[in-house]
C-alpha cells in the first residue's frame, strides 16, 4: 500500500476549525493509496494533521504514542496530533487484518510562530530557520553580536538547548584600541644638620665631646689634629667652623642638603585585536628571579615589568564597543632588595587596573587615574640640649621629604579595516645610512632623505614627523 500528498480539503466545519491556524495551514494531510510509495508526515508540535485512506482501515496503531496521538474521524480518516519532537510509525490494517500502510510521522518544533516574532523583534535581519529532528537551526547573516543574542534568546524559548547556532555577524569586526599612560613624578628633599665637637680642660677634667658627624670613631680627634671635617658624601652644602675659649677646642660643622626631581612617563600603545578574541601588549622587560626548588637547586624565572596591555573588544551593536581591559605599569625599585643565597632581588614598584567599559568607536575614557603624595618631617636631637632656643639648632638636624605621583590611562577604541600594504608607511622610509663623507666630515648619522616612493606609501612618507609625534622625535 501506499501514501499520496494532497492538499488540505474541507474535510468538515470541526476539522477545519481544528487544524487551521489563523495565520495559514500548520501541516498537509495525506491520503493513503494503493500502490504508491509511502511520504512522511510532517506535524508540527501541539498541532494536528488529518491522515484519509483510500481503503476502510479496521485497525490502527502509532509505535510510540509519547510522540504522537491518534483518534479516528471514520474508518477512512485519522487525526493525528503532534505531542513531542521525534519519530514514529502509523501503521493501518484492514478488516481482514492486512497491512494497508506504514506512515513516517516526524513531530517538529512549531517554527511558525517563531518566524512570526522574529520578523516582528528583528525585522531588517536575514535570518533563516529551519527544523532539525528534534530542535532549530538559525542561519544567515546579522548586523551584530547584540542582534545574534537577542534571535538566540527567543529561540531558546521555542526549543530549550535545542538550538543550532550556524549565524554569522557582518560589519567591522575588528578593533584597534589606542591607550595612553601618562605618569607625572614629582619628589623635593631638604635637610639641614649641625654637629658639633667640643675637646679640652675644664679645671683639672679633661671634656672630649660631640653630636651629629663628630660621634664617628675618631672624628673628633681628627678635626683637632688638623685633619678634614667628617662631612656627609650626600651633603650638597657644608660650612665648617673651629674656634676655642681658653683651654676648649670647638668645631662647628653645618650641612645642607636640597634635591629636586621630576620625571615624565608616556606610552601610547596601539593594539588590533578581531571581536571577542584577547589581545595583549609588553613595552619593557624580564627581570630574572632566582628560586629554590625542592631538591635544592636554584632556577630561574622572569618577571616581566614595563608597560603591560591585555584587552578583549566585543562589537556588541553597530559601532558600540564593549571593552574587557587589563593595564598595568611596573618599574624595579631599588630601594626594596632582598637578599637570597648571596643574591640580592630588587623589588618592585606595580600600578595596575582591571575593568570592562563600554563606549562607541572614536570615543575615550580615563579608566584609571591614581595621585599619590607621600610626605615625612623627621628631627633628630641631643635630648634636652635641642630644645633650647636658638642655640638647640646646634644640637639637632632636621630632613623633609616630599614625593607626589599621578598616573592616567586614557583607552580609545576604533573600528577597523584592512589596507593594503602599499599605503602603509614604515619608520625607515625616510632615512638612509650617511655615507663616509657625510658621517666623518660633517658628523651625520643618518644620511639626505631617502627618495620616497610612489603611491599612497609615499604621500605618507612625504609627510612631516618631526613634531613631538610619529616615527623620530627631533
Amino acid at each position: 500500500m501506499s501514501i499520496r500528498l494532497i492538499g488540505q480539503a474541507s474535510l468538515m466545519g470541526f476539522s477545519l476549525a481544528l487544524f487551521m491556524a489563523p495565520t495559514g495551514a500548520v501541516g498537509e494531510s495525506i491520503r493513503v493509496m494503493r500502490g504508491e510509495a509511502a511520504s512522511a508526515l510532517q506535524v508540527p508540535m501541539n498541532r494536528a494533521v488529518v491522515v484519509e485512506s483510500d481503503t476502510p482501515f479496521a485497525e490502527l496503531s502509532i509505535a510510540n504514542p509519547g510522540i504522537a496521538d491518534i483518534s479516528t474521524l471514520s474508518d477512512r480518516s485519522i487525526y493525528v496530533l503532534g505531542k513531542t519532537p521525534g519519530r514514529t510509525t502509523l501503521t493501518l490494517l484492514s478488516a481482514d487484518g492486512r497491512l494497508i500502510s506504514n506512515v513516517e510521522v516526524q513531530v517538529t518544533p512549531d517554527i511558525a510562530e517563531f518566524k512570526e516574532r522574529l520578523r516582528q523583534i528583528l525585522p531588517a535581519e536575514k535570518i533563516e530557520v529551519r527544523t532539525a529532528n528534534d530542535g532549530i537551526v538559525m542561519s544567515g547573516t546579522v548586523s551584530s553580536i547584540a542582534r545574534l543574542d537577542r534571535a538566540l534568546d527567543l529561540a531558546e524559548r521555542y526549543a530549550p538547548g535545542r538550538v543550532s547556532n550556524l549565524m554569522s555577524v557582518g560589519g567591522t569586526q575588528q578593533v584597534m584600541l589606542k591607550v595612553r599612560f601618562a605618569e607625572m613624578q614629582r619628589s623635593v628633599s631638604k635637610s639641614l644638620s649641625a654637629s658639633l665637637a667640643a675637646r679640652g680642660t675644664a679645671g683639672r677634667a679633661g671634656v672630649v665631646g660631640g653630636t651629629g658627624n663628630f660621634t664617628g670613631s675618631g672624628a673628633i680627634g681628627t678635626v683637632f689634629d688638623g685633619g678634614s671635617f667628617p662631612i656627609n658624601a650626600q651633603s650638597a652644602g657644608a660650612l665648617g667652623l673651629g674656634f676655642s675659649a681658653g683651654s676648649m677646642q670647638f668645631a662647628v660643622l653645618l650641612e645642607a642638603l636640597e634635591s629636586k626631581g621630576v620625571v615624565r612617563t608616556l606610552a601610547e600603545p596601539n593594539l588590533t585585536a578581531l571581536s571577542g578574541q584577547e589581545a595583549k601588549f609588553l613595552a619593557g622587560g624580564e627581570y630574572p628571579i632566582p628560586v629554590r626548588d625542592d631538591d635544592g637547586g636554584i632556577s630561574v624565572e622572569y618577571k616581566p615589568f614595563g608597560v603591560e596591555l591585555n584587552f578583549t573588544p566585543r562589537v556588541v551593536d553597530g559601532d558600540a564597543i564593549n571593552l574587557t581591559i587589563n593595564a598595568a605599569v611596573s618599574a624595579l625599585d631599588s630601594s626594596i632588595a632582598v637578599q637570597a643565597s648571596g643574591i640580592s632581588i630588587n623589588g618592585f614598584k606595580r600600578r595596575e587596573t582591571s575593568t570592562t567599559v563600554e563606549m562607541r568607536d572614536g570615543e575615550s575614557f580615563a579608566i584609571a587615574g591614581l595621585l599619590q603624595d607621600d610626605f615625612r618631617n623627621l628631627k633628630g636631637q641631643v635630648p634636652w640640649l635641642g630644645d633650647i632656643p636658638i642655640l638647640g639648632a646646634l644640637f639637632r638636624s632636621a630632613d623633609y621629604n616630599r614625593e607626589q605621583s599621578e598616573l592616567v590611562i586614557i583607552v580609545t577604541p576604533h573600528l577597523v579595516t584592512p589596507t593594503r600594504g602599499e599605503a602603509l608607511a614604515l619608520p625607515t622610509d625616510r632615512i638612509k645610512l650617511p655615507s663616509e663623507k657625510e658621517f666623518f666630515l660633517f658628523g651625520k648619522v643618518a644620511g639626505g632623505d631617502r627618495k620616497a616612493p610612489k603611491g599612497a606609501a609615499g604621500e605618507v612618507a612625504r609627510q612631516d614627523f618631526t613634531a613631538p609625534y610619529g616615527y623620530v622625535m627631533e
